[in-house]
């Protein structure tokens, strides 16, 4: 083994070397590397959106299509009319995988206790979907409900307009998350308590047609 002054005399000579340190010249153009301020950038392309008047008109095009999704929400996909009487029934007890505590620390309820909403509380109110396009649900749960006993809740249609019109309040389920938590896959359906469980039928009314 070379000792280690014999290295680093090695290495010496070859960076003092002639023919390895030689200057080859320039072998293309050569460019300054420009770094443009990037909020500069952006800065100078919103003064142009503005003084063209295209930023106040992605203002009013973005407040048109949200009025539009507020008076018409997306239908909830997957939902058909009822044909014939279905019946069944949710369970909302859940079993917990941690302790409970309220706000001062103390135990509510332990892991692995299995807990009821309705132990607790009471759902006066019946939950009634309907498809708001169709006249004949709609005239149907208005018939048969009153505000104090239900709530009308739509899977698709205009609930704003049908507030107008009839004088009633009407929701409507976002995204479905209510169709799917109870099952429906039919509409007219109601959804009420039983006891310790929800009851939910889908319930024939008419004819419709998508």
């Amino acid at each position: 083994m070379r000792p280690l002054w014999a290295c680093l005399a090695g290495l010496a000579a070859l960076a003092g070397s002639p023919a390895l340190a030689r200057d080859y010249g320039q072998q293309g153009a050569v460019f300054a590397v420009l770094e443009p301020d990037f909020l500069r950038t952006i800065q100078a392309k919103l003064t142009r959106l503005e003084q063209s008047g295209e930023i106040t008109r992605m203002n009013e095009e973005f407040a048109r299509r949200s009025e539009a999704k507020v008076r018409r929400p997306a239908p909830v996909v997957g939902v058909g009319f009822a044909v014939r009487p279905r019946t069944w029934t949710y369970d909302p007890g859940m079993t917990l995988d941690h302790d409970v505590s309220d706000t001062k620390g103390n135990l509510i309820a332990k892991a692995g206790q299995r807990v009821n909403p309705l132990d607790l509380v009471t759902v006066r109110q019946v939950m009634v979907f309907i498809d708001g396009d169709v006249p004949e649900q709609v005239e149907w749960a208005l018939g048969k409900y009153t505000d104090a006993n239900a709530k009308i809740i739509m899977v698709k249609g205009a609930p704003l307009e049908a507030m107008t019109r009839y004088q009633r309040r009407f929701y409507f389920d976002q995204g479905g998350f209510l169709i799917g938590r109870f099952g429906i896959q039919a509409v007219p359906a109601v959804v009420e308590q039983n006891g310790r469980v929800m009851r939910v039928s889908e319930i024939p009314v008419g004819i419709g047609r998508r």
